[in-house]
């Protein structure tokens, strides 16, 4: 990881990235385990799959962390972007009916045309994450508590208000991002303002998802 040059580094599979975050994380739940820490952000017993033709994000910042329902605790590699400008996104969750032995899937669609998507101060917990990416001036291995912009020559919007995740741990920050083809699988997504053009929701039985599982492999 440290031999990667500043600017314009990419990677086809984010994921690769995302490892030492998730190993974070995973001591994190260690330490939730044995009781050293509650796990602060309450989520659904659903989680939720996002896709994007295109994300443009500035100040980026990613961090491991846990977000927790009635199941427990789950680790998560939030990406945090002080801005971004969405292309083509699609947001879908798979609703189970036990008593009519059926799903539900509720369906967003938004910025498929000339006017995108634009968000502030925008949050993702995922657990999964597959897209083209490109990173311009990027920091890899910084301390999580050091990614607030203006603060310690950070570059990132720092992390989320609320979040747990364990001090001084493994972060990496940019100034700008792009996510080509993003495909994600979420637990939240949290933003200052989320300003949705040309939106769109369908609500049916049966799964009508943005993507396949397979499609994350």
């Amino acid at each position: 990881m440290q031999s990667q040059t500043r600017g314009g580094t990419r990677w086809r599979r984010f994921a690769v990235v995302m490892v030492p975050s998730m190993a974070a994380t995973a001591a994190i739940g260690v330490a939730v385990a044995q009781g050293a820490l509650a796990a602060s952000f309450s989520v659904s017993g659903q989680q939720f799959k996002v896709r994007a033709g295109e994300l443009v994000g500035e100040d980026f910042v990613q961090y491991g962390a846990l977000d927790k329902n009635s199941a427990g605790p789950h680790p998560v590699a939030v990406v945090g972007l002080k801005s971004a400008t969405i292309s083509n996104l699609c947001q879908s969750v798979v609703i189970p009916i036990p008593m009519l032995h059926k799903d539900v899937t509720m369906k967003l669609t938004a910025g498929g045309g000339k006017d995108k998507v634009t968000a502030d101060t925008l949050y993702i917990d995922a657990d999964v994450l597959k897209a083209d990416a490109k990173f311009e001036d990027i920091d890899i291995g910084v301390p999580v508590d050091n990614t607030k912009r203006g603060e310690n020559g950070g570059k990132g919007p720092g992390p989320a208000p609320g979040d747990l995740y364990e001090k001084g741990s493994f972060a990496q920050q940019a100034k700008r991002v792009t996510f080509t083809d993003a495909k994600q699988r979420a637990w939240a997504t949290t933003a200052g303002t989320f300003n949705l053009k040309g939106l769109h929701m369908d609500v049916g039985f049966g799964k009508n998802e943005c993507f396949t599982d397979a499609e994350l492999e």
